[in-house]
């Protein structure tokens, strides 16, 4: 169970559109907004959670406001410390204008677990058979 805290009179809790769905949708609060083509805008939840240690929450697309409209996700990591609203930043690929208003499913909230691991420098690394191989050095 994931603790949602209400930030904003308006805002919705999340929720899953089906018992076995990965995602708990994000409800946008606030005043009706336009995102133009090729522009980001940053989308306001009203809601804050508690995402308990060694996870992280994922901000995800919707599928059909991506196939329809060309909206997609930037950014979109949630530390398990953090406290405050859940702000969703979209951004228009598509060819017209898209249309956002209060209380509608803008994108998807995964909670994923999360190696927290501290960094340290070394000499070498242990080697693979992949080595340095970098973009595209698998196969087309």
């Amino acid at each position: 169970m994931i603790k949602f805290k209400k930030l904003h009179e308006q805002a919705t809790i999340p929720t899953r559109g089906s018992n076995e769905a990965a995602g708990l949708d994000l409800y946008y609060c606030g005043a009706d907004f336009e995102l133009l083509t090729n522009d980001f805008h940053v989308f306001s939840t009203g809601v804050a959670c508690a995402i308990p240690e060694s996870f992280y929450g994922q901000i995800a697309p919707r599928s059909g406001l991506a196939v329809r409209h060309g909206i997609d996700v930037m950014a979109g990591v949630i530390d398990s410390d953090y406290r405050g609203d859940i702000g969703v930043i979209l951004i228009n690929h598509g060819h017209r204008p898209w249309r956002v208003s209060n209380g509608m499913r803008i994108a998807q909230l995964l909670i994923l677990p999360c190696l927290v691991a501290a960094a340290e420098w070394v000499n070498d690394l242990p080697k693979t058979e992949r080595g340095v191989g970098g973009f595209g050095s698998t196969g087309q």
